[in-house]
């Protein structure tokens, strides 16, 4: 069976606690957690700050028995120094999960390569694996381009296609299906609407916003998922904030969550 793991972006306004309970409600095996905010108008919850906090969720992957999959994210900047994250990394290892989710903010491809690496050492002397999610509003837009930028920083390097993203990129099965098992560890899976170009605040609204859940929008997500090991574990990352106004978090992951299951059962991928 594949796992399948609810993003935090799906349902952001729920603290680590209540997010680990809720995913196990509607069946999921795993949550990714952000300890880190990402833009001024999202939370993110410091968990090596939060000492309360932190026990608060420990305690409800122990009644669950969740695993946290990812922690996110790293925006590497010119300014991001790994030592400075270590407290991070530390509350991630403590939590038991598999990756880091970074993401590439550096003008500089070559520094940016440089820093991946260096943080990708320290993550993995703690157990933990360090993926580098691409953008299309960034310089590191496809997957093409997050898998040049990985060798440059490391072998143990990995990229984490997101299927809004890799369709909005139009990045090529053909690379996505020829990545290596070091390269390739998890994707997240989301659908949304298919438009002839995007504007970069298109971009950005749907990827924060308002996705869809896997099978109700236009993405090729069939095409997306055959190019991927059969056994990847699958993060679903559906932010419907519009919809999160109306219905109960509750409500809405469980219906990610049956969405996700009934394609994957349609494609024969489960």
């Amino acid at each position: 069976m594949r796992s399948l793991s609810l993003a935090h972006l799906t349902a952001i306004d729920l603290p680590p606690p209540e997010l680990i309970q809720t995913a196990a409600t509607a069946g999921f095996d795993a949550v990714g957690l952000r300890l880190l905010q990402v833009t001024p108008t999202s939370p993110g919850y410091p968990l090596m700050q939060d000492p309360a906090l932190m026990r608060a969720t420990r305690t409800a992957l122990r009644d669950t028995g969740l695993k946290v999959h990812d922690i996110e994210f790293v925006r590497i900047t010119p300014e991001t120094r790994p030592s400075d994250l270590i407290p991070f990394l530390d509350a991630g290892a403590s939590l038991g999960a598999a990756e880091v989710i970074c993401a590439p903010y550096d003008p500089d491809l070559t520094r940016l390569a440089d820093t991946l690496g260096a943080l990708s050492d320290v993550a993995q002397a703690r157990g933990l694996g360090m993926s580098l999610e691409f953008f299309p509003w960034t310089n590191v837009p496809t997957l093409e381009s997050a898998v040049t930028l990985a060798q440059a920083a490391g072998l143990k390097v990995g990229v984490l296609p997101d299927s809004l993203h890799f369709d909005r990129s139009h990045s090529r099965p053909e690379t996505l299906a020829a990545l290596p098992p070091e390269r390739l560890r998890f994707a997240h899976l989301c659908d949304a609407p298919v438009q002839p170009e995007y504007t970069t605040e298109d971009l950005l609204f749907t990827a924060r916003e308002e996705r869809l859940p896997p099978g109700r929008g236009q993405i090729d997500l069939a095409r997306f998922l055959r190019a991927l090991p059969p056994d990847l574990p699958l993060g679903i990352e559906v932010p419907q904030t519009a919809l999160m106004r109306e219905e109960t978090a509750a409500k809405v992951i469980a219906d990610c969550y049956t969405a996700t299951h009934s394609l994957l059962q349609e494609l024969d991928l489960r």
